[in-house]
């Protein structure tokens, strides 16, 4: 299975259904089932985005709080609730699109949790599944293969 590594907390905000557009510099002609890896890469500008309301509320289930995309609550998500260095979730990856052709419509809540600038690509997920335990596994960059352990 073709696996996508992103770094925390947007590995997350993908498997609680907050962010349903990846957005990349790069395009992709793959169409198909995705794993979303959370690389163990970790640094303060990572942190920073914990300290912002609408991604307290997009993480709000990680800590068994409902998912708010207002930016009206604060879930107290911590680094340490942010899985590293794991699949976290299948999906399916349906399109990739050049950013340039999006409306505001149809980034809507996304718009805090992606880079949606000119030249860039829009990776549209859907049929998020989260897995029930993260599975421990090395990240790579750019599309990778991972193997499903049965």
């Amino acid at each position: 299975m073709k696996a996508l590594s992103l770094m925390q907390p947007w590995a997350s905000l993908i498997v609680t259904g907050a962010k349903k557009i990846e957005t990349r510099s790069w395009a992709t002609k793959y169409r198909g089932l995705l794993a979303i890896h959370a690389s163990k890469k970790w640094n303060p500008d990572q942190a920073s985005k914990l300290s912002i309301w609408q991604f307290q509320g997009g993480l709000a289930p990680l800590v068994g709080k409902p998912l708010d995309l207002t930016g009206s609550s604060w879930s107290g998500v911590m680094d340490y609730d942010l899985p590293r260095g794991a699949i976290l979730a299948t999906c399916e990856l349906v399109d990739c699109i050049p950013t340039d052709d999006l409306t505001q419509k149809q980034i809507g809540t996304d718009a805090p949790f992606g880079d949606f600038s000119l030249g860039r690509y829009a990776w549209i997920l859907e049929n998020v599944k989260p897995l029930e335990v993260p599975v421990p596994a090395k990240g790579a960059l750019s599309l990778w293969d991972w193997e499903v352990q049965s």
